[in-house]
Parts: C-alpha cells; sequence; structure tokens
C-alpha cells in the first residue's frame, strides 16, 4: 500500500499566466518540503500542458528535497501522464475509468480516483488511493459535487482501508479537523497561492 504525504498539494494551472509562473510557485512549495504535487489544467490545450508538465518533471530531478522523493500526479489525462514521465494521474468520475486508466499507466504508477458517496468508494477497486469531497464548499470547480462534510470523511474512513484524501475547501485553519476525521491526506489549492513557501510551513505545523 502506497504512503500519501500529508499535504498533496494542487498546482492549478488556472491561477497563472505563464509557464514560468507555474514552475516557480511549484519550486516554493519543493523549497519547503512537498514531496507529492498534483498538476492540474483544466484549459485542454494539450500542447501547453505538456510543456507545464514536462517543465515540473525537470524541476523534479532538479530540486527535490533529498532524501525524499519528489512525486508528480497528473490530473485527468493519462496519456500525458506517460508523455511528462509523471508518477501518477488523479481522475475524476467523469473521466476515463478507473479500470480504463489502469492499463495505460499500468500497475507502476500510482492511481488516484476522486469519490463524493459510499457506492463511488466501493467500486474504485483499481485504485491506489482516494479522494473524498468536497469537505467544504469549494470555489475551485464551476459545478462541485455535494459537500459531505466531515461525516463524509468519517464514512469514507470507515469504508475502505486504501489512502484517502480529503479535498475541497481546505485551508490551515480546518485542516487538522479533516485528518481527525479519518484522512491521511489534505489536498490543497488556494490557500497555498498567497506566499507559497509560508503557507505550506503552516500547513505542516497544523498537520504534525
Amino acid at each position: 500500500m502506497i504512503q500519501l504525504p500529508r499535504l498533496y498539494a494542487v498546482v492549478d494551472a488556472v491561477f497563472f499566466s505563464t509557464t514560468k509562473e507555474v514552475v516557480e510557485f511549484a519550486e516554493e512549495l519543493v523549497a519547503r518540503g512537498c514531496t507529492l504535487l498534483q498538476y492540474r489544467n483544466k484549459s485542454g490545450n494539450a500542447r501547453v500542458m505538456l510543456e507545464q508538465a514536462r517543465e515540473l518533471r525537470r524541476l523534479s530531478r532538479a530540486r527535490a528535497p533529498a532524501p525524499h522523493v519528489l512525486r508528480l500526479i497528473m490530473n485527468d489525462r493519462a496519456d500525458l501522464c506517460l508523455a511528462a514521465e509523471f508518477d501518477g494521474v488523479h481522475v475524476g468520475q467523469e473521466d476515463l475509468s478507473p479500470e480504463s486508466v489502469r492499463k495505460i499507466i499500468g500497475s507502476e504508477r500510482w492511481l488516484g480516483v476522486s469519490t463524493h458517496n459510499p457506492e463511488q468508494i466501493q467500486e474504485a477497486d483499481s485504485a491506489d488511493f482516494l479522494a473524498i469531497g468536497p469537505v467544504f464548499s469549494t470555489s475551485s470547480k464551476d459545478k462541485p459535487d455535494p459537500v459531505v462534510g466531515l461525516e463524509g470523511v468519517r464514512r469514507a474512513r470507515a469504508l475502505t482501508r486504501k489512502p484517502l484524501v480529503a479535498i475541497g475547501g481546505i485551508t490551515r485553519a480546518n485542516a487538522a479537523s479533516v485528518i481527525e476525521a479519518g484522512a491521511d491526506s489534505v489536498a490543497v489549492i488556494s490557500d497555498l497561492l498567497r506566499e507559497p513557501r509560508k503557507s505550506a510551513e503552516e500547513f505542516f505545523r497544523v498537520l504534525r
């Protein structure tokens, strides 16, 4: 079974104008000790996505904080995961099925699956880890699923022994309560954007 870091940092390209800005943001997180980054880009521009992903891969090889390994997870796109030599892919309920993704990426790379209810948790047999959410209200999705709350995290924990990532509206103020509810890791987008190195440091402090 894989082991996830407490902080599952998401690099969302929508908040940056250039590839340089994407990489600089990621570099700040890595410098503070983040050992897993998920690259998210909903633009649909595969050329730009691959360019940015390859730059993140170069960063990971040059700047990963020894002795830790920096893992990179591609959001949605199994094909770009392979092309950019990422370590895994994370898919939602409307993307390729976990079984199809597994056939593409093989058994060595990590596969994460977003879930929002008990039925989806029980169906995600091919996943290495599960995401549950949104735990709190979030602005990172145009049409978010219904909020599951901390009770949803507890319910998910009772249903699976797979590593569990909580996602949706998680901040430094509520992250500890999410871990206490049973999550192994918290996925964060918005609350890392301002002063990412300092923000990551504060997350690590509350997630001990």
